[in-house]
């Protein structure tokens, strides 16, 4: 975020600018995240979040995730509570092609059910408002992308600038998903079936039971896998190799 001392009508005026996106300049979902981290400074939000939108339910929230800012705390409890499917914000983007706004109410199921409710409303999430657009692949797959904050909520030229700038980032990331497809044939039968079983729950000393081999070759398998899909961390690793389909 930009320094607090900086004067508020330098800010504003940054707000107001186009926020330039070269596409042909990203080539990296590193550099897709230091765009990110750009947007979300310049705009007053506090966190960014792309996934894929749920289609069913067998699949974590984590598992969905493709690009985040959110601790992983946060993610972790939404994977717990099971709400991201059932919650207000997916029901709203299923329904128009527009942006969705709101406050913390839009990651409580759907219709205010009882229960889970209270869970979605922890640090950092509680009090804090939403701007979501639902987006698509070349290929018709939906994803939505969420900028989260305390500012108040974007609109006119702003909200369209919001909404252009996430349109762009996500085609540039689109692209990376392109770069990757390199994947298939470098990844090993071995790596494959440890991101398989991790994707189901598994832990490394279980997927060393099941596969017969040491929790230590098996986070030797990680390791590769993850360097192989140009992934920062397992997760994102299990992501990766779930979009292109190896698991």
């Amino acid at each position: 975020m930009k320094d607090s001392n900086e004067p508020a009508s330098r800010r504003e005026a940054e707000a107001n600018m186009p926020f330039e996106i070269d596409p042909a300049s990203v080539r990296t979902e590193y550099e897709l995240l230091h765009l990110m981290r750009r947007l979300i400074s310049r705009y007053g939000f506090a966190h960014f979040m792309i996934a894929r939108l749920p289609l069913a339910d067998e699949q974590r929230f984590s598992e969905r995730l493709v690009l985040s800012n959110w601790p992983a705390e946060l993610v972790q409890q939404y994977d717990a509570g099971e709400t991201f499917q059932t919650s207000e914000l997916v029901e709203r983007l299923r329904q128009t092609k527009l942006p969705v706004t709101g406050g913390p109410e839009l990651m409580e199921p759907a219709g205010k059910g009882a229960g889970k409710a209270a869970f979605i409303r922890l640090p950092p999430h509680a009090g804090m408002g939403h701007f979501a657009v639902l987006l698509h692949t070349t290929y018709g797959e939906p994803f939505v992308a969420v900028l989260s904050g305390t500012r108040d909520e974007p609109a006119g030229a702003e909200r369209a600038t919001l909404y252009l700038a996430l349109l762009q980032l996500f085609e540039c990331l689109e692209r990376t998903f392109d770069a990757g497809s390199g994947a298939r044939e470098k990844l090993s039968s071995r790596e494959v079936e440890c991101l398989r079983w991790a994707a189901a729950g598994k832990s490394s000393d279980e997927i060393a039971i099941i596969l017969g081999i040491s929790a230590y070759t098996v986070s030797s398998y990680f390791k590769s896998a993850t360097r192989k899909l140009d992934a920062v961390n397992r997760m994102q690793a299990i992501a990766r190799a779930m979009r292109m389909k190896l698991i």
